[in-house]
């Protein structure tokens, strides 16, 4: 290996987390709140996964067809088991998908931490 191929002591320590936040009902505000705490892991060290920002992209599932969106999620757990930590945001309360997933990283042993970002996240956004 060379060294340009080595990975930093600051890639190596990053922490695996996965994001849970509201992704239904006013689905702009939520993507924004979404970024924003895919911003907050990373300004912590974090290297965050929000599958609710990943599989909603246009041309890969569609959040409002039950299938598509059940789809996602487990797509979205199955990678979660690599993850160490399950960070659900509270800012703009919970949903069924949050709880749900907070019921799969206990399952799974994973430890789970609520945040906020305070009442202005969506400024620098």
């Amino acid at each position: 290996m060379r060294s340009s191929d080595r990975l930093t002591f600051h890639e190596i320590l990053m922490k695996l987390v996965s994001i849970e936040s509201p992704y239904a009902g006013d689905v702009e505000r939520n993507v924004r709140y979404a970024k924003a705490c895919v911003r907050d892991c990373l300004r912590r060290g974090e290297a965050p996964y929000a599958s609710h920002l990943f599989f909603t992209q246009d041309g890969l599932l569609d959040d409002t067809v039950p299938e598509e969106r059940k789809l996602g999620m487990e797509a979205g757990k199955a990678w979660e088991l690599n993850a160490e930590l399950t960070v659900v945001y509270t800012d703009l309360g919970t949903s069924g998908g949050m709880e749900w997933g907070v019921k799969k990283a206990q399952e799974a042993g994973r430890k789970v931490e609520h945040r906020t970002l305070g009442e202005d996240w969506d400024a620098g956004v």
